[in-house]
């Protein structure tokens, strides 16, 4: 008989429905139940694409054994920390400082008053790894809170008051200056691993977040090679999805070679902006592939019929950790017939493989020798490597697909909405030429799939007025943290940046407002909960990058950009006293930190606001946002509008007449507004000009 799990909207949580352990979700049921009759809590949090989360699940929660003894002695619950990460961020605390390190599965046990007093991941069903057997486990702890029990309650009240310690901070006293990003810059080129790319041992993780501010601080050709390094060792395939595009949540080894399978939104999200920025910045076709078969990949296997983006694909398939990725050498040789033998050279294939006796495949031979070996013009390489990934690719859409989780998150959805959008205006809209109206380009898909995406979370994700976090099925949770108003306010942002549509504005500005008054701190910063939600242990406030940016981060990122729209001193004060509470440890430990330092970037640098007033159909306004749009220029922000001015059209533009009755730019930096101009070379110019 299924448990509670089945009445419940998430994947994860719908995955275990089945299991004879009697789960009960978070909720007021389970925490009564545990408090009426005085049992402590077990908390297991993971999510849908976790392998190792299906791996404890297969081993012991289908185990009714196992499952006696949860039910006998404890309130079970189940915890999906992409729909609850303020949960999940409270207890990954916890098992950290009492284990020393953290991941999912997690396993804490609780007081009924919510205390930690133990913690763990993955627990096998008997002891390995000196790792105790779950069972042993659930029997141990069980014992303690019956005969023991005054010293759980010590140690659940010392772990307590570390939490409540811990989650204080305060002023540090500095402020981040060019020269304290220059010294972060200089550790991250100084700590890069130049053998294999990127940054720390295996397991390695992609960090976008890192090589995305020094693509910002390093604009000359020879201050950006750890950044292209590391984008090209992860794209050469393993990590990158070679044949369908996209990115593995990570690396299990020092090559870039063998990823942990899944394949995760919010890193594909931040890994498209990053590849689509060094293109802008080198012109290299090699990067504006990978943007574009991510994006496709996107489209094709993470977008809901309504326009949502999906979270994620499991990294199992048939029960198999990765089968759906890996490769036979002789099925290749067969799908591939007469193109075999380049793609085997190409590839570096054998029939031995090189991950447990099959291949996955990693370039070894880049398009210059294959040219050469091969007599084909380079141009004619990347053809022929792109049919051989369109058949391969067509081969495995006959085997059984990975799992999707199809909950569709505010905060991951609005990153992903940043990067359809800059993709639509760098690869579809710049240097379309003058001749292109926007009605055309409205047609583009990248900027069609961004305006499906930010008119779907407007609708569907403020019921009622009020953004939710999640939803799935037509079904929206209450919950809703502080990344989800900034990665959605940061999103729409970049589409109005894109298409000038006053509506999106006007939301980005009103969700800004609503952050602020739900979750701003008194003491400084935001808090990761709202001032409204569920009481818990304690109210998060987390201020480091992790896989997704911190909450603060994307918050003091959309004021200083909305400040630079509007003009608006407070939003710009807000976000420059919150960069007191991290400056000293976002210098000291920059990959932890990195979009705090790209926000920081923007903060210090002399921030360019171009106003374009004119009809964005004429070819003279489109000459003058093609010119703006020619570079990658992070550190500038631009409104347009055809006159008289609409409602809700960004303050930017307020008094600015055309000149001569022509199309006309305007660019203020520092406080000092320059000539206006109504010719693309005069705009280059003051572009241009430091």
């Amino acid at each position: 008989m299924p448990n509670r799990l089945a009445n419940e909207n998430s994947p994860y949580l719908i995955q275990h429905a089945n299991n004879p352990v009697d789960w009960f979700p978070w909720g007021a049921e389970a925490l009564a139940k545990s408090r009426a009759e005085n049992k402590p809590i077990f908390l297991s949090i993971g999510y849908a694409a976790c392998h190792w989360c299906h791996v404890m699940e297969h081993e012991s929660f289908e185990d009714p054994a196992i499952a006696e003894i949860m039910n006998l002695h404890f309130v079970n619950i189940k915890v999906d920390r992409e729909q609850r990460p303020d949960l999940d961020s409270i207890y990954m605390a916890a098992t950290v400082s009492m284990t020393g390190s953290g991941g999912w599965p997690m396993s804490v046990f609780l007081t009924p008053d919510l205390q930690p007093f133990y913690a763990g991941t993955y627990f096998p069903p008997v002891p390995r790894h000196n790792l105790p057997s779950f069972r042993d486990l659930l029997t141990g702890i069980s014992r303690a809170w019956q005969e023991e029990r005054a010293e759980v309650d010590k140690v659940a009240a010392n772990v307590s008051a570390h939490l409540q310690r811990q989650n204080k901070y305060e002023d540090s006293g500095i402020l981040l200056s060019q020269k304290l990003l220059e010294s972060a810059a200089k550790y991250l080129h100084d700590n890069y691993d130049w053998g294999f790319g990127g940054w720390g041992g295996a397991p390695k993780f992609p960090q976008p977040m890192t090589i995305d501010f020094l693509l910002r601080r390093s604009l000359a050709p020879d201050q950006r090679k750890s950044a292209l390094h590391a984008l090209q060792a992860m794209a050469r395939g393993g990590m990158y999805d070679v044949v369908g595009g996209g990115f593995s949540r990570y690396s299990t080894d020092n090559h870039w070679r063998v990823p942990h399978f899944e394949k995760m939104l919010y890193d594909n999200a931040q890994l498209v902006r990053a590849y689509l920025h060094v293109w802008q910045v080198t012109g290299e076709p090699f990067y504006r592939r990978i943007v574009e078969q991510s994006l496709d990949f996107v489209l094709r296997e993470l977008t809901d019929p309504q326009g949502g983006f999906c979270s994620s694909l499991d990294a199992d398939s048939e029960g198999v950790e990765g089968k759906f990725y890996v490769w036979d050498a002789a099925e290749i040789e067969q799908t591939l017939s007469e193109d075999w033998d380049f793609f085997k050279a190409a590839y570096g294939i054998t029939a031995l493989g090189n991950w447990e006796g099959r291949t996955v495949l990693q370039r070894a031979l880049d398009d210059a020798t294959l040219s050469a070996r091969f007599a084909l013009p380079e141009a004619g390489v990347a053809a022929k490597l792109a049919e051989c990934h369109r058949k391969l690719l067509a081969a495995r859409e006959k085997r059984i697909r990975p799992g999707l989780d199809d909950k569709i998150l505010t905060g991951w959805n609005g990153l992903m909405l940043s990067a359809f959008a800059e993709a639509a205006r760098a690869l579809e809209m710049a240097g379309n030429g003058v001749s292109e109206a926007k009605s055309e380009i409205s047609h583009s898909k990248y900027l069609k799939a961004a305006t499906r995406n930010a008119d779907f979370l407007l609708r569907e994700m403020r019921p009622n007025g009020k953004l939710c976090r999640t939803w799935r099925a037509g079904k929206t949770s209450p919950e809703v943290f502080l990344e989800d108003y900034a990665a959605l306010t940061l999103g729409l942002l970049d589409l109005y940046e894109t298409d000038f549509n006053n509506r999106w504005f006007a939301a980005a500005q009103e969700l800004a407002d609503e952050m602020i008054t739900r979750f701003a701190d008194p003491d400084g910063g935001f808090f990761d909960s709202p001032s409204d939600g569920e009481t818990l242990l304690l109210r998060p406030k987390e201020l480091q990058d992790n896989a997704t940016p911190c909450g603060n981060a994307l918050a003091v990122e959309s004021l200083l950009r909305l400040a630079a729209l509007t003009d608006r001193a407070d939003y710009r004060t807000l976000a420059e006293q919150t960069f007191r509470l991290v400056a000293e440890n976002a210098v000291r430990h920059p990959t932890a930190f990195a979009r705090w330092l790209g926000a920081a970037d923007f903060a210090l640098s002399t921030v360019k606001q171009v106003a374009v007033v004119g009809d964005p159909a004429q070819s003279e306004t489109q000459a003058l946002l093609a010119e703006v749009r020619a570079s990658w220029r992070p550190n500038l922000v631009i409104a347009t509008s055809a006159l008289p001015l609409p409602p809700n059209a960004p303050p930017l533009l307020a008094e600015r007449p055309m000149l001569e009755n022509h199309p006309t730019a305007y660019i203020c930096e520092g406080f000092v507004c320059k000539t206006p101009v109504n010719n693309a070379e005069d705009l280059k110019k003051l572009l241009e000009s430091k």
